[in-house]
């Protein structure tokens, strides 16, 4: 079940690059423990069987999407080197990599330029060519170089984010000693714009972040109406699109969500996460800025670090110092195999979840036991069983968690505000804020395809909840 065949490919590449260094002395590592390595690795998969299957289809739950097969190869290729990304300095005076294969032949640390090429086909979706831009270790520490960059053009100044942004805007506020003041979100888990129009009257706003994606249900924030308030306030936009910001590849989005994602490039910062929907292993963030400018707000001197080249350093345009050139390898050949282009093979991946989340609402929909919020923008889908009061559903949406888990479809649990819910609970009692759920993120490409199938375990399991008695398997 899992990918064996390209370990032979591995061998392959791995081979190539060792003829790549022959001309040096030959040495024999001397790394210790050599003669227990195939008893530890066994041990180590051993207790690894213990996961989840997060890179099956009837695995549903969190934003876990497998890492391309070229992306783990190129990432393990590159761990024989081990580069780390801070500076340029560190590779060759001619780059082993053909000029053919990127457009450049440069010297300098090769991990590095592979970085810059990667990043720059990332900000290219967006409109963006002249720009400031690099990997980090994940949403949160891109968010908190966008967060940091906005406190230091407006020191002091209130960030916005709504209720339903990533909890880490808040927190990071408080690491950057910046106040902070969430907003509503409006019944289909959007920033209520009246609510931020009014706010935003009262002044002293720095930074409104606008989520493209939100991580309970997928929903996009109104970017055009809160970039029209930009016009009149004069406050940064910092485009959350950790989670949704490939979709702006996708063409079967519906009208609004299309429209927010065709003006992401008026952001001022946008945050993308390749180990979500880029086909990545954790962790690999990027982060933006569509004002090349604001590299000065990292300036510093490190003479031991930068010495062989002019260009400007990773670690000159980073708060972080060392951080993994295996993972710009990885997103490097990901690309170069699957280009970001609509209509491409790695856009249609894209489609192809939101298809699989459509297909799976239009049977909940249809189907009285069930209960749906909103119909999903991207290809997150939330919904629960229906009870007689808003507590007993949350109840049920538990026991149809676990009890689709005995069925070997994992799903994923959160809690909502009752709002979200209000035109579709009917006779339902009120008697809580908040309605616990069931949520699915069917992000896999094979999601599709399994859509059928999925819907038959959630079906039985939900039976079972219902009836009290275990489902027979089909």
């Amino acid at each position: 079940m899992l990918d064996h065949e390209s370990l032979g490919v591995l061998l392959q590449a791995v081979q190539k690059l060792d003829a790549g260094f022959a001309r040096l002395p030959e040495f024999e590592s001397n790394a210790p423990g050599a003669d227990r390595f195939a008893e530890v690795l066994a041990a180590t998969a051993e207790r690894l069987q213990n996961n989840y299957p997060y890179f099956h289809p009837l695995y549903a739950g969190q934003m876990l999407k497998p890492p391309h097969p070229v992306a783990r190869m190129a990432y393990a290729l590159a761990m024989w080197i081990n580069p780390n990304n801070h500076a340029l300095d560190g590779g060759r005076a001619t780059s082993v990599i053909s000029e053919s294969a990127t457009g450049m032949s440069k010297g300098g640390r090769v991990s590095s330029a592979m970085e810059k090429e990667a990043v720059a086909e990332i900000a290219g979706m967006f409109g963006w060519t002249n720009f400031l831009g690099h990997l980090c270790g994940g949403g949160t520490m891109a968010n908190l170089e966008a967060l940091w960059v906005g406190g230091q053009l407006h020191p002091g100044k209130q960030i916005l984010a709504s209720e339903q942004a990533h909890y880490t805007h808040r927190r990071i506020s408080g690491v950057l000693q910046l106040p902070f003041e969430s907003l509503p979100s409006d019944a289909l888990g959007r920033m209520d714009t009246e609510a931020l129009t009014k706010r935003l009257e009262r002044g002293d706003v720095g930074t409104v972040v606008v989520t493209m994606g939100t991580t309970a249900t997928g929903s996009v924030d109104p970017l055009p109406q809160i970039l029209a308030l930009r016009e009149r306030h004069g406050f940064r936009i910092h485009a959350d699109a950790a989670y949704g910001g490939y979709f702006v590849l996708a063409e079967n989005l519906d009208t609004e969500a299309k429209c927010a994602f065709a003006q992401i490039g008026e952001a001022d910062s946008i945050v993308i996460d390749p180990h979500k929907h880029g086909l990545q292993p954790y962790g690999c963030g990027c982060v933006l800025f569509r004002d090349p400018g604001v590299g000065r707000l990292y300036k510093h001197d490190s003479p031991y670090t930068y010495f062989s080249s002019a260009e400007v350093h990773l670690g000159e345009i980073s708060l972080e110092c060392s951080r993994p050139g295996a993972s710009a390898a990885a997103l490097w050949a990901t690309q170069l195999l699957l280009p970001l282009k609509k209509g491409g093979e790695f856009a249609r991946g894209l489609e192809s979840g939101r298809n699989a989340a459509l297909a799976l609402f239009e049977k909940l929909k249809a189907d009285s036991r069930f209960v749906t919020a909103l119909a999903p923008e991207l290809d997150i889908l939330v919904f629960a069983p229906r009870g007689n009061n808003a507590s007993e559903t949350s109840a049920m949406s538990r026991r149809v968690f676990q009890a689709a888990a005995r069925h070997d479809l994992h799903l994923a649990v959160a809690e909502l505000p009752i709002h979200f819910w209000e035109k579709k609970l009917g006779d339902m009692k009120r008697d809580r804020d908040t309605v616990t759920c069931l949520r699915t993120v069917l992000m896999k490409p094979e999601h599709l395809e399994w859509a059928d199938r999925i819907w038959e375990l959630l079906s039985d399991a939900t039976s079972e909840v219902l009836s009290g008695k275990p489902a027979v398997p089909k």
